[in-house]
């Protein structure tokens, strides 16, 4: 392609890009049962793979900026792309150890992405919309969730578990294969020349994060707003199914409606934050929502009414789910010129740990007291804490 693609292009293909390789993240914990069935283990360990998934997401994320300086933001998504699909099929082993290798390719190519997709964006977004179009592009997180909620269980049960996460895996190889026309012009900017050290790769973005009092905040704020989401979105479907009785396909539908109010919430979160609020009053905002959510949640055992689940489960999907735009706009806003894949990467490396702790504890709450019900009630603590650094630290954010 010789001419540079219009912004809707760019905007399109993260996108569709940051779709698919959230969905091969949630492949797995949305048919966590029936996995954990052919294993013969509990389900709850589900929180491991999501944790493992994000460690290798986290090391990736780290060094996902020299890679974008290197290759290119369009290379480097097809790198990540691919090794999504690769973690995936090896996922279809039925071995707990097959299964976490597996777990670490797909965190390994679920990290560099937003990084590639904010390097790209930065470049061609007006700063009075960053808010609004990094959170349409960053839909594409719940928009997985849909997918893989809809999706997979059905496959799963039409077929099986194993041929479902096969067709994941393909549709990430022909994303990779699809975006091959974006190259040329898209990754002009790259700099073969630039070296990627494994020791400086890792440490100059936390540097830059911690050296900034406004980035270190926000990282903070997504380590314990990424414990919620993930704690909802990992534990939904076996909450549903072990705890109020509700079958798997059902579940999964319920999935797919809380990810979808996440894609309406990012998008509207980033219109209030932009036109209203302003980013650090929205994020402080969705933590109140999302402390609300997880009591309202842990309540639900005690009412047979549908409706008034689905709209519990959607408010919190629209919070839990739909902050990360925000945040991702306010990050590149306030780091230092050409460096947003950088300091992308740093912060994001804050959020993956958040996942890599949260989910395990989670679960480990959920097993020890025997209710999943009781983990969703626990969410008001980081919920809490992001408030009170929000409130606490907001004149960082005043320029």
């Amino acid at each position: 392609m010789s001419s540079t693609p219009s912004a809707a292009v760019v905007l399109a293909a993260t996108l569709t890009v940051q779709s698919l390789v959230a969905m091969a993240l949630l492949t797995l914990p949305v048919v966590a049962p029936s996995v954990a069935e052919s294993l013969g283990i509990s389900a709850a360990y589900v929180g491991l793979y999501i944790a493992l998934a994000y460690a290798g997401a986290m090391m990736a994320s780290l060094l996902a900026g020299g890679a974008v300086r290197r290759f290119g933001a369009i290379r480097s998504s097809q790198i990540g792309l691919l090794l999504c699909g690769a973690g995936v099929t090896l996922c279809t082993i039925e071995s707990p150890v097959a299964m976490a290798i597996g777990a670490v390719m797909v965190g390994m190519g679920y990290g560099p992405i937003t990084p590639s997709s904010s390097h790209l964006l930065v470049k061609s977004t007006p700063a009075h919309r960053m808010s609004l179009v990094f959170s349409i592009k960053q839909t594409g997180v719940p928009l997985g969730g849909v997918l893989a909620g809809v999706i997979v269980p059905s496959l799963a049960e039409a077929a099986s578990w194993q041929w479902a996460f096969l067709g994941v895996a393909a549709a990430n190889v022909l994303c990779a294969i699809a975006i091959q026309p974006l190259c040329a012009a898209l990754d002009a900017d790259k700099d073969i020349k630039q070296r990627i050290s494994v020791g400086n790769g890792l440490a100059g973005p936390l540097r830059l994060v911690f050296s900034q009092r406004s980035l270190t905040v926000l990282a903070a704020v997504s380590f314990l707003f990424s414990i919620a989401q993930l704690s909802l979105t990992t534990y939904l479907v076996t909450f549903l199914h072990e705890d109020l009785g509700m079958g798997l396909i059902a579940a999964g539908f319920i999935l797919a409606m809380a990810q979808a109010a996440g894609v309406a919430g990012r998008l509207l979160w980033g219109y209030v934050a932009d036109r209203f609020l302003g980013p650090s009053n929205m994020l402080a905002v969705l933590a109140i929502l999302i402390a609300l959510c997880g009591i309202a949640t842990a309540l639900l055992q005690y009412t047979d009414s549908m409706l008034l689940l689905i709209v519990v489960l959607s408010v919190f999907g629209s919070s839990a789910v739909g902050w990360n735009g925000v945040y991702l706009a306010e990050v590149a806003r306030q780091a230092p010129k050409g460096q947003a894949s950088m300091a992308t990467g740093g912060t994001l490396a804050m959020t993956f740990l958040g996942v890599v702790i949260g989910p395990p504890l989670f679960g480990l709450v959920a097993g020890s007291f025997g209710s999943y019900s009781l983990a969703y009630a626990t969410l008001i603590v980081p919920a809490g804490l992001c408030l009170w650094l929000l409130l606490r630290y907001r004149s960082a954010f005043i320029a």
